[in-house]
């Protein structure tokens, strides 16, 4: 059979190849060409994020008020536990007062001060921490009202108990009635993501117990390092055994990191930023990978180093925020710059993603934050406008794919955008914050005068006097 050119007239093939070498052109995406694909998502104004935010809240408001979570599509609402614990309002304090809603914001100050935690359930631990009692620090910390600082008080002392284990790392769940424990082997976010709560309520009550109970247990996960210096995924609170040997940056380590960084920066506490400093280090030594002229991050064996898995998940999304905000910015960008490659793959991230397969391994999406929590510290440290061009992005298509006529909903499949009937708490502390400060002017909330926890609830660096700190924490 005679080749298909033999038909073609020279004229013609001498266009097809011309043609061709115009689209290899075009497949080629310098680093100005993709600024100028990101500009092209429309802009938005904080007082669209303010819209969206008041509406979401008034759809919980409407029907999920006392409740943890709101289902948005069948319109009710859902609890974590066989009793309320109410999170969503004090996830979303924080969120709807920086914006200005006095009016909301005074509701949930008075839903605090009528709950009562004599509760007899057991919670666990680590998510209560970062989000009731991360919401009333920061509800204490905006409004310097000494009721809430009781509450604060009284809560932090219900979770204390956990603490109390061989080890100092805290037991999974602890009773809010009986101070009794249950779970022992826990992961290393759960068991060292303390540091910054614990120590903004020793700084308020002026008692140290809580930020020294914080730091044994981060330390205590520390010191386990393995030989190379990487510490596991799950261990045994009792004996201190791991009981797995892979380490990595996602969801179940990631926050074990992130606060031993912002404790230096919040609290100027030296042994953490000798931790940090060390297991940043390391990171870059093992975890950090090249694929396809991309950076990415993998899960490794803690005690060789050796590759395990190559895989990302979107809680890991928050790690170029903390490598920007330690001044390693060359890490920072070209990881950012694989996340939103990622995004674009999808117009949302799954849950988790193998990057070397080019797979989705869990295709889920919470709607989770920490993709604009990165975009939205490199913009403002670096001040490139690529960042926030990424960030009008995402909240385009998040609106295009999760938005509906009561507030926004999660997705079970971020390759066919199958709706789930859930909205994550965090949604309302974080994802909508985030998007918001991005484009807030300065005089309602300047980036530099913040460390937020790692549920976003922000805590105002000049409140705490460095010589008091050092009292009050005992440092």
């Amino acid at each position: 059979m005679p080749h298909p050119f033999n038909r073609i007239p020279m004229k013609k093939i001498t266009l097809l190849f011309t043609i061709t070498l115009i689209l290899s052109a075009c497949n080629y995406h310098t680093e100005e060409d993709t600024n100028k694909n990101l500009s092209e998502a429309p802009a938005y104004t904080a007082e669209e994020i303010k819209a969206e935010t008041i509406r979401a809240w008034n759809a919980y408001k409407t029907y999920a008020w006392g409740y943890d979570v709101l289902l948005p599509l069948s319109k009710q609402g859902y609890n974590w536990y066989e009793e309320s614990l109410g999170i969503s309002p004090f996830d979303a304090f924080s969120t709807l007062a920086i914006m200005g809603f006095d009016k909301e914001s005074q509701e949930i100050v008075e839903y605090a001060l009528e709950k009562n935690w004599d509760q007899d359930i057991y919670v666990q631990v680590f998510e209560v921490n970062i989000r009731i009692l991360g919401g009333l620090l920061a509800m204490y910390d905006f409004t310097q009202d000494p009721r809430i600082l009781a509450k604060v008080q009284d809560f932090g002392d219900r979770i204390l108990p956990a603490f109390d284990s061989p080890t100092g790392i805290p037991y999974h769940s602890v009773n809010l009635k009986t101070g009794e424990t249950k779970g022992n082997v826990i992961n290393v976010a759960q068991a060292a993501t303390y540091l910054v709560e614990f120590g903004i309520l020793s700084y308020y009550t002026q008692d140290p117990k809580y930020y020294q109970a914080a730091k044994k247990a981060s330390r205590a996960i520390f010191d386990r390092n393995s030989k190379i210096g990487l510490p596991g995924d799950y261990i045994n609170i009792e004996s201190g055994e791991w009981t797995n040997n892979w380490s990595h940056l996602q969801a179940g380590v990631d926050s074990y990191y992130e606060y031993m960084l912002k404790a230096y920066l919040l609290f100027g506490d030296e042994d953490v930023k000798e931790m940090w400093d060390f297991s940043l280090d390391k990171i870059n030594q093992y975890l950090s990978q090249k694929h396809n002229g991309m950076q990415f991050y993998a899960c490794v064996d803690m005690h060789n180093g050796e590759v395990t898995k190559k895989s990302m998940s979107l809680y890991d999304a928050f790690f170029p925020a903390m490598q920007a905000m330690a001044g390693d910015l060359e890490n920072a960008e070209a990881n950012m710059a694989s996340w939103d490659w990622v995004w674009d793959k999808f117009g949302l991230l799954p849950t988790r993603y193998l990057w070397e397969a080019d797979s989705v391994e869990y295709a889920n999406s919470e709607l989770n934050p920490e993709i604009i929590e990165s975009a939205y510290y490199l913009h403002q440290i670096t001040g490139k406008e690529k960042y926030i061009n990424m960030i009008y992005k995402y909240w385009q298509d998040l609106n295009m794919c999760c938005r509906n006529d009561v507030a926004f909903h999660a997705v079970k499949n971020v390759e066919t955008m199958e709706e789930r009937d859930y909205l994550a708490t965090y949604f309302y502390a974080e994802t909508l914050k985030y998007f918001f400060v991005a484009v807030a002017d300065k005089e309602v909330f300047d980036f530099n005068d913040y460390i937020f926890n790692t549920e976003a609830h922000p805590f105002k660096k000049s409140h705490f006097d460095p010589v008091k700190t050092k009292i009050y924490l005992g440092l």
